[in-house]
């Protein structure tokens, strides 16, 4: 077994986290390129290993999950953020939490969500108007917030609530950018970033609590037994409040545990919906004939009514289209994970308490993997052609026990919106030039996302 994987060492302290800063995508496209499956380098005060062969991306995430754990550089501010919800938690807690939560993400309570996504995508057309001018990113994520909060929470926002949710997911962004002197400055100390960020968490959860204070009593489905430890025995599953707060009632939930799981669920529940659907909008206004054949599988299967949950089975190239987006632009773009104890990847050893890094970004974009991988091309995604590729070549929603929990409500959600969409409207991108990204804790365009309204 090899010890030392090579990689971009011999540099002052923070010298690589300077340049992952300054330019992460970039960052991780050379590194993979230049040194292979294994590259070591110190990401702040962390020795990391990035690996980017999928046989051993899946070992991390499926075969040996249980060697690794969420690392803890994770429990600072994203601690404060996120709490020990489903996203960061770990052992018999996690275990404990995401059985709960699974009824709520069950195949018929998806399914019956279809008509609210459909419903409030057309809300969202009825703002609308011919020539207009839309940050689509921005109206994405207004969109997919409403949505998350009436499938998960039962509750639908104010107009004002939505707003708040909004401005405050700024400051959100910007404290998980990567920076080297975050690393050097704890979450504690009140500089101008902290003390905004702190502001934006505690708007957040007066949101949440309003939502928890409308729906407390109304937990009990009559089509449920209360004295059942099952939820979702019922003609129609519960959402996931309710279920919380039965769990809550029989003393299985403390009010912290409920508030960890409502804000990861409705930050981590709408986000990457959202930067999905605006990346594959800028995709399609930039390649008119993959614009069209969505339009004419969209008339084949749909005719002029709005597409239903019936109707995405058959969709196709649509589905295709949004696969082929989530490659080129993966909204998470690196994973990490902690060994706890020494571990093999690649032929080199990785010392328990390093980080290693799997990142969509590099994977996806590789020529090991895919012909043209710069070229946007939906069909890449045909049985026949995806079965030459190893199977965590991708991995947008990651893998194993911890796979994204949502994944089939967000892809729905995405085929929903993007099918009615583009009945109504093509959405063309205004810039004379390609956009910018920013790294957060999800990959963000750098700039308002300006798209003219054009009607079909």
């Amino acid at each position: 077994m090899r010890t030392q994987p090579p990689g971009p060492a011999g540099v002052p302290v923070f010298g690589n986290s300077r340049q992952y800063a300054r330019d992460p995508f970039t960052f991780l496209t050379s590194v993979a390129d230049a040194y292979g499956d294994v590259a070591r380098f110190d990401l702040g005060p962390i020795e990391t290993y990035m690996v980017t062969n999928p046989a051993d991306i899946e070992r991390v995430l499926v075969t040996e999950d249980a060697k690794y754990h969420k690392p803890d550089f994770q429990d600072d501010a994203i601690g404060t953020l996120l709490g020990d919800g489903l996203l960061l938690s770990e052992g018999e807690t996690w275990r404990k939490q995401r059985q709960l939560a699974q009824p709520a993400f069950g195949p018929k309570r998806i399914s019956a969500l279809g008509d609210v996504i459909s419903r409030h995508a057309q809300t969202m057309l009825d703002d609308w108007e011919a020539g207009e001018v839309r940050d689509v990113h921005l109206e994405m994520a207004r969109v997919t917030v409403r949505i998350i909060v009436e499938a998960m929470f039962g509750s639908q926002l104010t107009d004002e609530q939505t707003e708040l949710v909004q401005e405050n997911l700024e400051p959100l962004g910007k404290r998980f950018e990567p920076d080297p002197l975050r690393f050097l400055v704890p979450d504690w100390v009140p500089t101008r970033e902290n003390r905004e960020y702190h502001e934006s968490v505690r708007i957040l959860e007066e949101i949440l609590d309003d939502v928890v204070a409308e729906r407390r009593g109304t937990e009990h489905d009559p089509d449920v037994d209360p004295a059942s430890d099952i939820v979702g025995d019922a003609d129609e599953p519960m959402d996931l409040l309710s279920i919380l707060l039965r769990a809550k009632q029989r003393g299985e939930q403390s009010d912290q545990q409920l508030r960890d799981e409502l804000m990861t669920m409705l930050l981590a529940g709408h986000d990457t919906t959202a930067l999905t659907l605006t990346y594959t909008w800028y995709l399609l206004s930039q390649h008119p004939e993959a614009e069209a054949r969505v339009h004419e599988e969209l008339a084949a299967v749909c005719g002029d009514a709005p597409p239903t949950a019936a109707d995405v089975r058959q969709l196709d190239y649509l589905e295709r289209v949004l696969q082929e987006a989530m490659r080129l632009y993966p909204p998470v773009y690196v994973i990490f994970r902690e060994p706890q104890v020494d571990v093999e990847l690649g032929g080199y050893r990785i010392p328990s308490g390093s980080a290693v890094m799997l990142s969509q970004w590099a994977v996806h974009r590789s020529e090991r993997w895919y012909d043209d991988p710069e070229t946007f091309d939906p069909d890449r995604w045909l049985p026949e052609r995806r079965r030459e590729r190893p199977r965590f070549a991708y991995f947008p929603f990651g893998g194993g026990p911890r796979h994204c929990i949502g994944k089939h409500l967000s892809m729905l959600e995405a085929k929903l919106i993007l099918g009615t969409v583009a009945q109504e409207y093509e959405l063309d991108y205004v810039r004379d030039r390609p956009f910018e990204l920013r790294g957060s804790l999800t990959m963000h365009p750098e700039e308002p996302m300006g798209m003219r309204l054009t009607p079909r």
